[in-house]
């Protein structure tokens, strides 16, 4: 398939109706057999990335790097790695991208590099007190910003490292490799805005900002989340939005909801920011069979600006955080999804979301649903739309990272090296096995889970409420049950899922509703029209819905009312088949229409969908007849003309 010109619409909200997918370069797509994914080989699965429906790819570090922490340990931000060839290959895959509509989000590390970064080396050879000695942090003391926790105690005990040859302590707030940038120095300020720019000229658009809640350090305080980090976030943005278009910011900032809000600004700050308290309570939800905890958590999540947007994930390329939890909740997720210690790292759980959820295929659609329904952008992370396996006994969370399993050739079609070389095994566990678990298999198999993603990411990008639209919470009389609305202009979308493992019946107000009718968006099957009294709904187990509410005035639209409109106009009769009046006739007239001609024969089958593909204009003496063909969509049966 020949792409010659971007396709990108001119959106500076794109994000807001966004399916990002979340990609290791490395882990994606070997094209030169040396057992490390690369980018020639991921602008190989571009079109599969185009089929799955995803509008944004999120590419996680590629820099040239020591690969101590999977890359975000950058040793140089201006370049590729050469394990993933060069910045000609990058800019190939960007416009192979932009030219299937789809965007490239990049990382921006901005808090730390690697200890063999050239500013570092530079650093700790220079002069106390000189202009390259403070590009980072430095003490003669490791007793200086006490407060400030310690985030990876696993592996280190300290903030503060003796460097030998600067003869000084330098500040980290991750590994002891990573040095922190000094943010206090201008020049740091300075070489970011240059970073940046630099990959907004390529055409990158946007960056997620890694671990910006630590880039400064106050004395008397924990040193997260400072008045000076939003300050330089207010000049990193207008820095973007005065060069550069329909650019976005995208911040990391694993906090709970009113300080990671905070990063919005007042929407002159980050576009996005990450959700992470709403993931691991998604997962109490299903496992509790109890909405509370995430009824909590939305309750605590602040109003944001208009235009900014939450970023929400299942799971994502570190583990399963549990960092904004409390002890308790920590000590239950530890029990019911890590009942092997090995499996815990950090404060989280380094497993891939079907081997949390028990390979259970209703218990994975159900947490996709309601992760596709609740506010924010759905980041996919690669691989778990097929529901890939993982191999915690790997080390570090390298279980989470091995290579995608395209099919059940050697290396799953990943890489034609020898086995050996691959930079991680291929999961050989019989239940998520290669052979069995990949795209090839599933792409045959139209009840496949990968073919289950791309129907309901489909119908979700068919729906704006979802991406830009309000929240209501009802409670119903059955707390196995959730169900909200999302409203956006004249869309009103009713979800209702069953977090329970066995059947369950309930009653929701919807009295303010009365005289609608809910529409199951999969089938186009109607249900009873909502009454004043309160609305019943029968589940099975781990069961979920998503109902368009019709109004039943606009079904009752005729053929004649869309024609009379037309002619008041002063336009010609068959105008109707051109522009939004076709739209409306085939959504509004044509279902009904159909359904009461004798020669139509659908009648029994559910139509999803109606389009006028060519008209044809014909003329018998004085008469003018227009002949139309339509294509009839089904829900569950092949398309007719």
């Amino acid at each position: 398939m020949v792409h010659e010109e971007s396709v990108l619409e001119d959106n500076p909200f794109w994000y807001r109706d966004a399916i990002i997918y979340q990609v290791h370069i490395k882990a994606f797509a070997d094209s030169d057999a040396d057992g490390i994914g690369d980018f020639r080989g991921l602008i190989g699965k571009v079109d599969y990335l185009q089929q799955l429906g995803i509008t944004a790819v999120w590419l996680l570090p590629f820099y040239p790097s020591p690969q101590r922490d999977d890359g975000y340990d950058i040793a140089d931000y201006y370049n590729v790695n050469p394990s993933y060839n060069t910045l000609r290959e990058f800019k190939q895959f960007l416009r192979a991208a932009h030219n299937r509509g789809i965007r490239v989000i990049t990382e921006l590390v901005l808090n730390h590099t690697s200890d063999q970064h050239p500013w570092f080396q530079r650093a700790r050879r220079a002069k106390p007190g000189s202009a390259f000695r403070d590009f980072y942090v430095w003490s003669d003391t490791a007793g200086k910003y006490r407060e400030a926790r310690i985030i990876f105690k696993d592996f280190e005990t300290s903030n503060w490292t003796w460097d030998p040859l600067a003869k000084a302590y330098f500040w980290h707030r991750f590994y002891f490799h990573q040095p922190d940038l000094n943010f206090d120095n201008p020049r740091v300020q300075s070489e970011m805005l240059r970073v940046i720019d630099f990959w907004m000229r390529m055409g990158v658009d946007g960056v997620r900002l890694d671990a910006v809640p630590y880039l400064f350090e106050r004395e008397g305080t924990n040193c997260e989340n400072l008045p000076e980090t939003h300050a330089f976030l207010k000049k990193l943005r207008a820095h973007l939005d005065s060069s550069f278009k329909n650019r976005i910011l995208l911040s990391e900032a694993n906090q709970w909801p009113e300080d990671a809000a905070a990063y919005f600004g007042e929407g002159d700050e980050s576009n996005m920011a990450f959700h992470f308290p709403l993931m691991p309570r998604m997962f109490m939800a299903i496992e509790m069979e109890d909405r509370f905890p995430i009824v909590d958590i939305i309750d605590q999540t602040p109003a944001i600006p208009d235009g900014c947007q939450w970023a929400i994930f299942l799971r994502n390329h570190d583990e399963l955080t549990l960092e904004m939890v409390t002890d308790e909740e920590r000590d239950y997720m530890y029990r019911v999804y890590a009942s092997d210690p090995r499996a815990r790292i950090n404060l989280g759980i380094r497993r891939r979301l079907a081997p949390l959820l028990e390979n259970n295929r209703r218990k994975i659609e159900l947490m996709n649903v309601l992760f596709f329904s609740l506010p924010g952008t759905p980041v996919i992370y690669y691989g778990d739309e097929i529901g890939m396996g993982d191999n915690y006994f790997l080390g570090d969370r390298n279980g989470v990272r091995t290579p995608m399993q395209w099919n059940p050739d050697r290396n799953a079609g990943f890489s034609k090296a020898s086995p050996q070389k691959l930079f991680l095994p291929v999961i050989l566990e019989p239940e998520y096995h290669y052979e069995s678990t990949n795209v090839e298999n599933q792409d045959r198999n139209p009840t496949s889970l990968l073919w289950w993603m791309r129907r309901t990411i489909a119908m979700r990008k068919r729906f704006k409420a979802f991406g830009r639209g309000s929240l209501e919470m009802l409670l119903s009389d059955n707390p196995k049950v959730l169900t909200f609305i999302r409203s956006f202009e004249d869309e009103n979308l009713l979800v209702v899922i069953n977090l329970s493992r066995f059947s369950q019946t309930m009653t929701v107000d919807l009295s303010h509703h009365a005289g609608m009718i809910p529409e199951e968006v999969f089938s186009g099957n109607r249900f009873p029209m909502i009454q004043e009294t309160r609305y019943h709904f029968t589940m099975g187990p781990y069961d979920y819905f998503w109902f368009m509410l019709r109004s039943t005035e606009a079904r009752t639209e005729t053929m004649e009312d869309v024609l009379k409109l037309k002619l008041r106009e002063g336009r010609p009769w068959w105008d109707v088949l051109k522009g939004k009046t076709c739209e409306r006739l085939c959504a509004t007239v044509m279902p009904h229409y159909l359904q009461r001609v004798f020669w139509f024969c659908g009648k029994g089958r559910a139509i999803s969908q109606i389009r006028v593909i060519d008209t044809c204009r014909l003329k018998q003496v004085k008469q003018l007849f227009q002949l139309v063909f339509l294509q009839v969509t089904y829900t569950e049966s092949n398309p007719e003309i």
